[in-house]
């Protein structure tokens, strides 16, 4: 069955392909990872904090949203190394 997947660019997916679905996740994980990086240029954080330490615990919490974002994404690209020879990309360059 092959489907659009939303914000997708890529063609379109086998959704009974494994290979096909998590190289659309990790996608999509990226443009999503872009849009929170993206929190970090906001109009607020120029403007007066409402507390001490109000900017610095927001960016905070956007940043750690990244890093689990990348986890994810990591995580979708072991499935694609375990679903073949189980060596990471990195290590057959």
């Amino acid at each position: 069955m092959k489907t659009r997947v939303p914000n997708d660019t890529r063609k379109d997916i086998d959704m009974d392909n494994l290979e096909d679905r998590c190289n659309s996740v990790r996608a999509q994980l990226k443009e999503i990872d872009e849009r929170v990086r993206g929190m970090m240029k906001d109009a607020r954080f120029t403007g007066e904090q409402s507390f001490n330490g109000q900017h610095a615990e927001m960016k905070a919490n956007i940043m750690l949203a990244v890093r689990h974002i990348e986890d994810a994404r990591m995580r979708v690209g072991k499935i694609l190394q375990y679903a073949d020879d189980g060596v990471s990309i990195l290590d057959k360059q």
